[in-house]
This record gives structure tokens, C-alpha cells and sequence, in this order.
């Protein structure tokens, strides 16, 4: 085409529904909102796949800040769609699109053609990625786990996924789900999804990286005396001997009973000293003769430092 040929002005502004006082961030939030309504794969209007050519010709005159300012210079007085004859010297340099045909002759004048641009902008680009958290019970992150979701918001896909959780997955890290994100543009391949997992809190057990804690409760005899007691485990139960003259607090760590891994974690079991009530007369009399029999001063380390 004759760069002084008369053609058709495109209002940039008016194809993407903005001002022309529009910031960077609202044009790019203007542009994707209109991607993706008329988007060829999903889009229902009428002449979609040419209203997405004329949005995406649109973001890439005005995203960049010279082109940009070219266009604001030359079509202050001009309306979308009138007749518009170039003045003379107006335009860039080279020949078009490079053989893909994307863009309008109006944008190769004014611009001398050049390609869609690139990186993310670009409308033939990969699918934005989606992110999302999903929580666990400490059992499925104990054992793995299969689950199905309902796609995020987002997603710009509907219905349910299937999810392989692994067994040993500590909260904060992600399971990436790959093409599960949002469409492609231009048939391109769409982005993927991250779950980042989150562990429920448990009615027992407490969680701290692979670790994994209990409160063991014992009675004042087997503390003193020692005890074989059954102890839950994520694995199942086993029997823990527990020494004599055992203390409130003091932990007994089960090797390799917490979140399996290369390093798996442990389970420590925090012993906690359960006092009966004294709510009958042969309890109270226990307590009395204890009182008198045992010469037993908790306090006395702190009483001989005041």
C-alpha cells in the first residue's frame, strides 16, 4: 500500500473502552478484560477472532510509551473509522508484519509494521499461570492423598480436578498442575496451576516442619514408678516405655515417626503428669498420707534462691 494512500482511522482508546488519560496498569487490565471476551476459543460474539485481532493491535500501539506518543500527535482530530490521509514522512520504516498479517495497514503505516511485540503482552503468548491454597488433614499429608477440587476462579476452565497429594508434603510448598491454568492466547498453550498447601490443625498431634508432637497424658504413678503405655503414631500405635521418675514435659522422641522424606522427621511425645482429683474420702486420705509420708517440697529450688 501507498503510505499516502487514504485509509481508515482506528481509535485505539475507543477499541479498548479507556480514556486517553489512561494509566499502564488500567490499559493492561483493560486489554485482558477485553482478550478474553472475545477470545476465538471461547468467545460467542459476533466477528470474535477480528475484534480480538483489532483489541490486541490496540494494546501493542498504545502500550509502548513512543508509539504511543506517535499516534496521540497524528489522530487528535480524528474519529474511528473517518478517512484519515497520512501526512507526509508519517509512519515508520519496513515492510509490514513480517509475512504474519496480524495487524491493520493503518498500524503497519503508522508504525512500520514490526512484529506483535513480546514477553507476556504478546497475544500468541502462553496462558497466564493461577495460583490457589488447598488444606489438608495432617493424615493426608502424612500418607499422601488423592483429591478432587473445583477449578479456581480464575482458571477460565470449569468443573473438578484430580490431585495427587504426595506423602511428606509440609505446608507452603505447591503442586504444580501443568496447562491448568488460564487459556492461551491465540490457540497458544494455556498457563498452569499452583496449589500451595495448607495443613489443618489436628484434634492431638501438632505439626513443626517434619516433626510432629504429642501430649502424652500419664498418671504420678507411672511417672514415678515407669510404665509401658500405648502411644498413637501416624503409622499406627506402639508401646513406649517410659522411665521411672519421669517429668512433666520431658519429651521422648520416636526416630523417623514424623513426616517421611529423604530425612524423615520425628515424633516426640511430651509427657504431661495428670493429677487425679480428690474428690472422694479415700482419694483425699491417699493425698493426706502422701502429704505426710513423702517430705516432697516442690518449691524448694526456688525457695532457696530468694
Amino acid at each position: 500500500m501507498n503510505r499516502k494512500e487514504r485509509m481508515e482511522y482506528k481509535d485505539y482508546y475507543q477499541i479498548l473502552g479507556v480514556s486517553k488519560d489512561v494509566s499502564k496498569e488500567e490499559l493492561k487490565k483493560a486489554y485482558r478484560k477485553m482478550a478474553r471476551k472475545y477470545h476465538p476459543d471461547v468467545s460467542k460474539e459476533a466477528n470474535a477472532e477480528e475484534k480480538f485481532k483489532e483489541v490486541a493491535e490496540a494494546y501493542e500501539a498504545l502500550k509502548d510509551p513512543e508509539k504511543r506518543a506517535q499516534y496521540d500527535q497524528f489522530g487528535s482530530n480524528y474519529k474511528n473509522g473517518q478517512s484519515f490521509n497520512p501526512p507526509p514522512g508519517w509512519g515508520g520504516q519496513g515492510g509490514g508484519m513480517g509475512g504474519q498479517g496480524n495487524f491493520s495497514n493503518f498500524f503497519e503505516n503508522m508504525f512500520g509494521g514490526g512484529g506483535m511485540g513480546g514477553g507476556q503482552d504478546n497475544f500468541y503468548a502462553k496462558g497466564e499461570d493461577v495460583s490457589t491454597k488447598i488444606t489438608i488433614s495432617l493424615e493426608d499429608a502424612f500418607a499422601g492423598a488423592k483429591k478432587t477440587i473445583r477449578r479456581p476462579a480464575g482458571s477460565e476452565q470449569t468443573g473438578t480436578l484430580n490431585v495427587k497429594v504426595p506423602a511428606g508434603i509440609t505446608a507452603g510448598k505447591k503442586i504444580r498442575l501443568s496447562g491448568q491454568g488460564k487459556a492461551g492466547m491465540g490457540g497458544n498453550n494455556p498457563g498452569d496451576l499452583y496449589l500451595e498447601i495448607s495443613i489443618a490443625p489436628h484434634a492431638h498431634y501438632r505439626l513443626e516442619n517434619k516433626d510432629v508432637y504429642l501430649d502424652l497424658p500419664i498418671a504420678p504413678w507411672e511417672a514415678a514408678l515407669g510404665a509401658k503405655v500405648t502411644v498413637p503414631t501416624l503409622a499406627g500405635k506402639i508401646n513406649l516405655k517410659i522411665p521411672a521418675n519421669a517429668k512433666s514435659g520431658q519429651k521422648m522422641r520416636l526416630k523417623g515417626r514424623g513426616l517421611p522424606s529423604k530425612e524423615a522427621g520425628d515424633q516426640f511425645v511430651v509427657l504431661q503428669i495428670m493429677t487425679p482429683p480428690a474428690d472422694t474420702d479415700k482419694a483425699t486420705q491417699l493425698y493426706q498420707q502422701m502429704a505426710e509420708e513423702l517430705n516432697f517440697n516442690p518449691r524448694e529450688a526456688l525457695e532457696n534462691t530468694l
